[in-house]
């Protein structure tokens, strides 16, 4: 067992403020309320367009006030409140206009269904000066928080190489709002790996990638394996790969973000993806080199996991940047943007192909 002690959880603001929810869909239901509820902020009241499904969530997570409609919600919210909108990415748009000018916004990602609709957001929220950050909350998950003390320290050296892998057996029927949509699999999933990657290294120079359908799900056209290289020249070397459609059992299924460096490495498993809704438990391994002795990987306990406790950390940072308690907000859309650029160099990618061959010609 590991003798170091490494920071896991997000900071908490030190002036909680009340949240309205725009949008009580399923990911409110499982992470952005039970998250709430382990970090005590406080959920004043929610709006959604189907009745039924607001009346759902007010019963169960006894929600103080069910509005009527949007504008009820804009206009009756407290002037500190932080609206948590959760809506598909094509409807944000129209939401953020009638947000009150100078709010606080959390917006569920992604950022826009391609990289217009993710300018033209920017554009609003910049117009009517809304402090905004979109939820990319893995960068907040207990493990990642840990992996990121680490290297702040130095205790793995440079980092040299990056690696996310997914062979996994997706359940898409769950989201069946998925099935038509051009794009899927690096929109809705694979972006929270290319974030990530962005918050460590930065933004790439390029992109190679191949995003492809499987034939075991031929209703869903947007892609369920992606294969996606993100070009920092030399170092590090950045890969993710995923393949939803591993449906083979549990014991060859993989879920896990690796990091090398010129000292060490980690390697986390997110078990969330595997046996998804119900998951395996997280494992957070690392080795790190030490003069004159061999070397051996430890195991370093993790409390929390993605869901829910990553969407504690999107919401705290937020706050704690409206109240000036902090000058950061690492999920600005500011900086989003640049990851809705990113899957787009994907997507062109994948389009435009790889190099031919040269004819060989036979002699």
């Amino acid at each position: 067992m590991s003798h170091f002690n490494f920071r896991q959880a997000a900071i908490l603001p030190q002036k909680s403020l009340p949240i309205v929810s725009i949008g009580l869909g399923g990911i409110v239901h499982d992470a952005h309320y039970p998250a709430y509820k382990i970090a005590g902020f406080d959920i004043i009241g929610g709006f959604d367009i189907n009745a039924e499904r607001a009346a759902e969530m007010k019963e169960k997570f006894s929600l103080p006030i069910i509005y009527e409609s949007l504008s009820h919600a804009t206009e009756q919210a407290p002037e500190d409140a932080v609206f948590d909108v959760a809506v598909p990415g094509s409807a944000i748009t129209d939401i953020l206009q009638q947000i009150p000018i100078g709010r606080a916004v959390l917006i569920q990602k992604p950022m826009g269904d391609n990289l217009e609709q993710a300018r033209e957001i920017l554009s609003v929220c910049r117009e009517r000066k809304l402090l905004a950050a979109i939820n990319f909350q893995l960068r907040f998950a207990p493990f990642i928080i840990a992996a990121r003390d680490m290297i702040k320290q130095g205790l793995i050296g440079d980092l040299y190489d990056m690696e996310v892998r997914m062979q996994i057996n997706t359940p898409w029927h769950l989201w069946q709002f998925l099935f038509p949509l051009p794009r899927v699999e690096i929109l809705y999933h694979s972006i929270h790996y290319i974030d990530l990657v962005r918050s460590f290294c930065g933004t790439p120079q390029s992109v190679y990638a191949k995003t492809m359908n499987h034939p075991t799900a031929p209703d869903l056209k947007g892609g369920t394996r992606s294969m996606i290289i993100m070009d920092y020249g030399d170092n590090p070397r950045v890969n993710v790969m995923t393949n939803h459609s591993h449906a083979y059992g549990a014991q060859k299924q993989q879920s896990y973000i690796k990091f090398e460096g010129s000292k060490g490495a980690i390697q986390i498993r997110a078990g969330l993806n595997m046996n998804y809704p119900d998951g395996v438990p997280d494992k957070f391994e690392y080795i790190l080199k030490e003069e004159g002795k061999e070397s051996q990987w430890q195991a370093l306990d993790i409390n929390g996991s993605w869901f829910p406790e990553a969407f504690i950390g999107t919401m705290a940072s937020l706050m704690r940047y409206v109240n000036d308690e902090t000058d950061s907000l690492p999920t600005s859309v500011e900086d989003a943007i640049m990851t809705m650029a990113t899957v787009e160099a994907a997507y062109s990618s994948s389009e435009n192909g790889g190099t031919p061959l040269l004819k060989i010609e036979q002699a």
